[in-house]
């Protein structure tokens, strides 16, 4: 694949231009609509590879819990060390003295990685979180 950039229009109605052009205002003085929408279309391709079976992903998943809730911690490392080839960090933060923030990094094909998050986000005491996947090695897009 080239550099070259190539052009095209795009048309849409005039209300979903107004709202998008916030959005290009809000993303900073770097961003302008090509930017944005290269930035959209690369989000929407790397999604859709991540959900191919097979692929190699890497992921963050961000879980919140009361660290005071029966063996909870005891059972978060037991599946993280049940999975220690795929669990490639976590880092704990206290947010406050009930409630405890989670992110564990993740790497592997990504069905697995799906499941072990769901494994985690499932287990009991964990109030919420959520997996962001992307595309791990070669496969990234520029």
């Amino acid at each position: 694949m080239t550099n070259d950039l190539m052009r095209f229009s795009v048309a849409m109605p005039e209300e979903l231009l107004v709202r998008f052009d916030r959005l290009v205002a809000r993303r900073g003085l770097a961003k302008n609509r090509s930017e944005v929408v290269r930035d959209l279309v690369r989000d929407a391709l790397i999604e859709d590879e991540c959900a191919l079976p097979g692929v190699e992903v890497m992921g963050t998943l961000t879980i919140v819990f009361d660290h005071h809730a029966s063996d909870l911690q005891e059972k978060l490392h037991t599946i993280q060390h049940d999975y220690v080839d795929n669990i490639v960090s976590s880092m704990h933060v206290h947010v406050d003295a009930h409630q405890c923030l989670e992110v564990i990094v993740l790497r592997g094909e990504a069905g697995l990685v799906h499941d072990i998050a769901n494994l985690i986000l499932g287990t009991k005491g964990v109030q919420n979180g959520r997996l962001v996947v992307t595309t791990a090695g070669e496969g990234a897009l520029h």
